[in-house]
This record gives structure tokens, sequence and C-alpha cells, in this order.
């Protein structure tokens, strides 16, 4: 069970321009600060959504198109990667990742159902290439906290944050 034990599952991502790698993926149990509990199954679809929102992330990023992140992103996370996005094309560069490991503890649940909080403690690596010239690949650790809210079919990011350790 996801909420007694740590959960530890290897994820296949896959990034064209870097080897193919696996991003290591730990879920810490469940911490939350919530009067409603988080069923397994909820739980187990919403960090996949979160996780697949980053492949959307990096497919957005590298070709500077908006629109692929219309499955993954919502609001504000969407219009500050939009806006990313808009900035990086009219720049002439365009910037690549690849995450290499995620620590996910879920902290918040709301009582409607309707948004779940998670702190992301995220390491990858991005590379920046300006018209022709690339860029050394540079590695990144982060925090991220994530606010996830249910649509048609899956969970959507709605904040993206991140702050660097």
């Amino acid at each position: 069970m996801i909420r007694s034990t740590l959960f530890v599952c290897t994820l296949f991502m896959a990034a064209s321009g870097f080897a193919s790698a696996q991003a290591t993926v730990r879920v810490e149990p469940a911490n939350l600060q919530s009067p409603r509990p988080l069923p397994e199954q909820t739980q187990t679809a919403a960090i996949r959504d979160y996780l697949k929102s980053w492949q959307s992330l990096r497919a957005a990023l590298e070709q500077n198109r908006s629109d692929l992140l219309d499955p993954a992103f919502v609001g504000t996370a969407r219009n500050k990667l939009a806006e990313t996005i808009q900035q990086q094309a009219a720049l002439g560069i365009r910037t690549r990742y690849q995450d290499s490991a995620h620590d996910i503890q879920i902290v918040f649940y709301s009582p409607e159902g309707l948004s779940i909080e998670l702190i992301d403690r995220v390491e990858y690596d991005v590379q920046v290439f300006d018209h022709d010239r690339v860029n050394p690949i540079q590695h990144i650790s982060a925090r991220y906290v994530i606010v996830l809210t249910p649509a048609e079919v899956r969970w959507r990011v709605r904040v993206f944050q991140a702050a660097l350790k």
C-alpha cells in the first residue's frame, strides 16, 4: 500500500538528443494536511499524470510549441510556460530537458477532491540551443510545488513553481 510504505518505481522517459534514460521516481507516503483521505487509485493517477506533464513540458520547450502543453497544463502554469516558449522563440533559442529523478510527496487533497498539492524534489539536465550554438548541459536540482486539478480524463498541472535548492 502506497500510504504505509515508501513506493519506488522507475519510469522510462526518453528525449530526442539525450540518451534514453530512466527517471527514478520515489513517492513518499502521503503527509496530508487535509480532512479528506486520498484514495490510492486517485494518488496513482495524479502521480502518473504529473510525470506525463514532464514529457509535454520537454516536447513543448524543445520544439517551441505551446500547443504541446495543452494535454497536461492549465491556468497559471500553462500561461507562464507558454510565455517562456514565446520568449525562447523570439530569441531564437530552444531548451532540452531530461528529468532523472523525482522525489514526490503529496501534501494536500482538497475536501471536495478538486485539487492535489504535491512537492517534487526533482533533478534534471537542461541544455540550451542558441541558434546554431549548443551550450553545455547543466544539471539542476530543484524543489517544485505543484497543484493538480482534475480534467475530463486526467489530472492537469495548474501551478508549477520551482525554487532551486
